[in-house]
């Protein structure tokens, strides 16, 4: 499989697409003034208590208050909380171990009344990013992410990621990190730490030890609500997040931010220093390695995926739906059959979806009606099977015998959505209309259909001028591919009558063809 990133970097916001064999599957957008992003660590206010729900209302400086529940403090809050007082008061003296005594855990069925006061002042870290109407949620179980491991202060805990499945080389890197881990630090050593080395991960450890010391720094003269820790460089950030060794190109249309870039992989590993590469052509990045044309075909409330068939998307409040049709496809074998077919297509289409679009929370899928149980476990299976690449953390439920599959996806951000309609040119902005990109694509699936499957001899397509005008200029114009393609008649007919975006098909004997 050939991996891609491509970035976009403009002066309002950085755009990185994930490519797996040319196909967009991935695509991450970040403002560059960002504000409570997940993982930014903040020295925060506590502004109500709510013992019903055992949580507080917390000013992180947000324009709502951001959520902390009791479970969320982590066991080691008061130690936490100590710290806190210390480096406040310049009390703490800064080394590579945290010199504070260890208070005890709190109880896990405690009540928030017991250790939290309105308007006390508490270190938070973003759990999840503003939502709709809500604030971020928080934790106080602070840590700190580095591509290998994460860094967690007041914890003496060693844990490597279960994703790892060998029994041996989870015990060596148990035994590797503990070696080098400084006092009262823990550590959560990630899946990309598998066959490294205390050479490449000492150099990590110690980076994250000396993050959390600057920003220790920073609680001297801070006053809550104010950013204690925040990613550096979010380009970076995400990078950290998305590479992988198996990547054959990343492309930045930035050259300081493309060394940059360079500079962190060779952190990782030398070699592959070469595969970021700066791109400096005519054309906008995205347009020219044809990711704007797949975000157009991608992002809107239908999406088709094969020979006709297609998805509709709907997004509430509660919860996502996506619905699954047969569209026009030809159908060559009994109800069942093609129903397995389309459902299996849509299974890989809806995971390329979710993490397209971020969605989290909870996703319901209405695929269509298949009668055998077999049949049914087959769409679970490969629906397992697609999600499988899928980062973030989510849960699968078989299907029902009304062929519904329920999904459920951590949400730590706002999902990704994007307009792709268009103003109308006829009524000048009044209106949208799909993306004539789109349009035409949707045409020449209709031409193919009405040729390979209808094997019609003959076409005429009656088209608004503005659209019949933009399909027969130039050399060769669009109506002139299509013949040399199908070695058919291809005629484009102008109509006034017509609407923008609108179009009728009519074969060798004038008979409209109905789709």
């Amino acid at each position: 499989m050939s991996n891609e990133l491509i970035i976009d970097v403009s002066p309002s916001h950085v755009e990185i697409a994930l490519l797996e064999n040319k196909k967009l599957v991935e695509l991450n957008r970040e403002n560059s003034d960002l504000k409570f992003a997940v993982g930014d660590i903040y020295l925060a206010k506590v502004k109500k208590i709510m013992p019903g729900l055992n949580a507080v209302f917390v000013d992180v400086g947000y324009e709502k208050d951001a959520f902390l529940h009791y479970l969320d403090l982590g066991p080691q809050f008061q130690t936490l909380n100590k710290f806190l007082k210390q480096a406040s008061s310049k009390k703490l003296k800064l080394t590579t171990e945290i010199k504070v005594q260890p208070e005890p855990d709190i109880q896990k069925d405690g009540k928030i009344t017991d250790v939290l006061k309105t308007g006390q002042t508490i270190l938070v870290q973003i759990a999840k990013e503003p939502i709709s109407t809500k604030g971020p949620r928080l934790t106080s179980e602070i840590s700190v992410a580095g591509r290998n491991m994460v860094l967690i202060p007041f914890s003496n805990k060693i844990s490597v990621s279960q994703k790892i499945e060998s029994t041996e080389e989870k015990s060596r890197l148990k035994k590797l990190v503990q070696s080098i881990c400084p006092k009262n630090y823990g550590v959560i050593v990630r899946t990309a730490a598998e066959g490294k080395r205390v050479a490449e991960l000492d150099p990590e450890l110690r980076r994250l030890v000396t993050k959390f010391e600057n920003a220790v720094v920073k609680l001297e003269k801070a006053v809550a609500p104010s950013l204690i820790l925040g990613e550096l460089d979010r380009t970076i950030g995400m990078i950290r997040d998305l590479y992988n060794p198996e990547f054959s190109n990343i492309y930045v249309n930035n050259e300081e931010i493309a060394a940059e870039i360079k500079e962190y992989v060779g952190t990782i590993d030398s070699e592959k220093k070469k595969v970021v590469k700066h791109y400096n052509g005519k054309l906008p990045i995205l347009e020219y390695f044809g990711i704007d044309k797949q975000i157009k075909a991608s992002f809107g409330k239908t999406v088709s995926f094969r020979s006709g068939a297609y998805l509709i998307i709907e997004h509430t409040e509660a919860f996502h739906v996506i619905d699954v049709n047969s569209g026009n496809r030809s159908k060559t074998g009994d109800q069942e059959s093609n129903a397995l077919e389309v459902n299996v297509a849509a299974a890989e289409e809806v995971a390329r979806q979710l993490r397209l679009r971020d969605m989290g929370g909870i996703i319901v899928i209405d695929f269509i009606d298949m009668h055998g149980n077999e049949n049914r476990q087959k769409v679970f299976e490969k629906m397992k099977e697609a999600m499988a690449s899928d980062r973030t953390k989510h849960n699968i439920l078989p299907l029902s015998k009304f062929c519904l599959m329920q999904i459920t996806r951590q949400r730590v951000r706002q999902e990704m959505s994007i307009e792709t309609a268009e103003i109308c040119p006829v009524c000048k902005g009044s209106g949208k209309v799909t993306p004539t990109l789109l349009f035409i694509e949707e045409i020449e699936q209709k031409i193919r259909y009405i040729f390979e499957e209808l094997h019609k001899q003959k076409l005429t397509i009656k088209l608004h001028p503005f659209v019949g005008a933009f399909l027969t200029r130039g050399f060769p114009s669009k109506e002139l591919k299509w013949r040399w393609k199908y070695r058919k008649r291809v005629r484009i007919e102008e109509t006034n009558s017509m609407s923008f975006l609108d179009s009728k098909f009519y074969d060798e004997n004038n008979e409209e063809i109905i789709f």
